[in-house]
């Protein structure tokens, strides 16, 4: 079975020639494109090379050429498609294997059809924001940007923010959740911020929570609230994150660290749009936004099975990285400025100017902590530093060795050394501040007591 137009934008790859007149009859009802279809999957690749499609729906089980061979075959040739996966296969390791050769989305059989009309309608709208992101990329300009003003707070110029910022104003306006990455200290949150401030939920609530820090027992009552009697010591109702956030955006950073068994309960609060406070038997309608953040590599957790597989598909509509800021030399110097300003601004002698010999160690410099280590960094020196020009002498953290030759002192050194010497640095540059240290070194305050047992770093060393 085959049925071509000259301009749809949309195929329909499956062997039961019923189901794709099915699926065919309830996009057309929700006035969507008329779609391509075909049953004999062998046909599928010459169409697109002489129709390439934005969007295709692939059955995983078929004679001849099964959906997952298609898959890869499309993605190597045609990258920029959407492919979604609809089939019976009720698998992890299928759903896996599918999001890592690209699929962006993985439907069971029988398809709602609600579900299929609104992840279709999606599919469109994430092809067209990558054709329009897509435009600017090469040129990787700030001059291109329709709201330069909404960005003039943030210290960047070096011309990868750019395209960041490109991709923020490109999904701003839509009501895609969107997966943020980049290493700690990057800004993951501050660019969360930038999207809800161009959004069309600018004026309701922005809620920003820290995945980590959840255990099982407190996740319900902060997601979802309690009434008033819901439990022992309950004794008034308490609105939970999801409430609060109504209207407006909920910021689930860290989200990566959330444990497995609490994964399926947030997944199923953003499938049905609903959920149950605690102590309730009435449901609650809710509209929030997902933006979330992780310094991890997302997909490697899903391979691993440490992340679900479905929630990643429902969270990852569009995904925006944050290049570290080593590799961002342009912006290093200007934050560095505009950070010995902010904290040397109630200073007797404010600091004007960073010596030159500073400035190629900065530059130089691998910035593990990246933005929020540099910020510390100047914090500490601002209140060393007498003169009005900042030196080298006053930045203590500021592994001199290191920075003057990364490559030549890291290679006499075992990647546990240098570890060791990084985590001590920035120990003795806090004074001994576990919680100071993990925030610098971007690892939870546990690690930090960990690397101090493994590498025996006594108190004394920390004076």
């Amino acid at each position: 079975m085959k049925s071509v137009s000259d301009t749809s934008p949309i195929l329909i790859v499956d062997d039961d020639a019923g189901l794709l007149l099915s699926i065919k009859a309830t996009l057309l009802s929700a006035d969507l494109p008329e779609p391509d279809i075909v049953s004999d999957s062998r046909l599928v690749m010459d169409m697109f090379r002489k129709h390439p499609y934005q969007i295709v729906l692939l059955d995983l089980v078929m004679p001849h050429t099964n959906g997952m061979e298609l898959l890869e075959k499309i993605k190597s040739e045609f990258p920029d498609t959407v492919c979604l996966i609809v089939t019976a296969t009720d698998e992890v390791s299928t759903a896996i294997q599918a999001i890592k050769l690209g699929a962006a989305d993985y439907l069971i059989k029988p398809v709602n059809s609600t579900n299929l009309i609104t992840i279709v309608q999606r599919a469109l709208e994430r092809y067209n924001l990558r054709k329009d992101v897509a435009l600017f990329a090469s040129s990787r300009s700030f001059q291109d940007l329709a709201h330069p003003e909404a960005f003039q707070d943030i210290v960047a110029e070096d011309e990868s923010m750019s395209l960041v910022f490109h991709q923020i104003e490109a999904v701003a306006p839509t009501d895609y959740s969107v997966i943020i990455t980049g290493e700690s200290g990057t800004g993951k949150e501050l660019m969360a911020r930038m999207i809800h401030k161009l959004s069309n939920r600018a004026s309701a609530p922005f809620v920003a929570v820290n995945m980590a820090a959840f255990t099982k027992t407190l996740f319900e009552d902060d997601f979802f609230g309690h009434t008033k009697g819901a439990y022992t010591h309950a004794m008034n109702e308490k609105k939970g994150f999801f409430e609060e956030a109504h209207g407006g955006t909920l910021f689930l950073d860290e989200i990566s660290e959330l444990d497995l068994s609490l994964q399926g309960k947030l997944l199923r609060v953003l499938q049905e749009k609903e959920f149950y406070r605690l102590g309730s038997t009435s449901s609650q309608q809710i509209d929030v936004r997902i933006l979330a953040a992780t310094n991890r590599d997302i997909l490697d957790e899903v391979k691993q099975e440490r992340f679900r597989a479905d929630l990643f598909y429902r969270l990852s509509m569009y995904t925006i990285k944050i290049p570290p800021l080593r590799e961002r030399k342009k912006d290093i110097l200007p934050l560095t400025m505009h950070f010995i300003e902010m904290y040397g601004r109630n200073m007797s002698e404010p600091i004007k100017s960073v010596a030159p010999d500073l400035e190629q160690k900065l530059l130089n410099y691998s910035f593990p902590g990246n933005i929020r280590e540099l910020e510390n960094m100047m914090a500490s020196a601002a209140l060393l530093e007498k003169s009005q020009t900042l030196t080298t002498s006053s930045v203590l953290s500021l592994n001199t060795s290191v920075a003057d030759a990364p490559g030549k002192a890291q290679e006499l050194m075992t990647l546990e050394e240098i570890e060791k010497q990084h985590i001590l640095r920035v120990l003795q540059e806090t004074g001994g501040n576990r919680i100071k240290a993990a925030r610098i070194l971007g690892i939870n305050t546990a690690t930090v007591y960990r690397k101090i047992e493994k590498y025996r770093i006594s108190d004394k060393l920390l004076k």
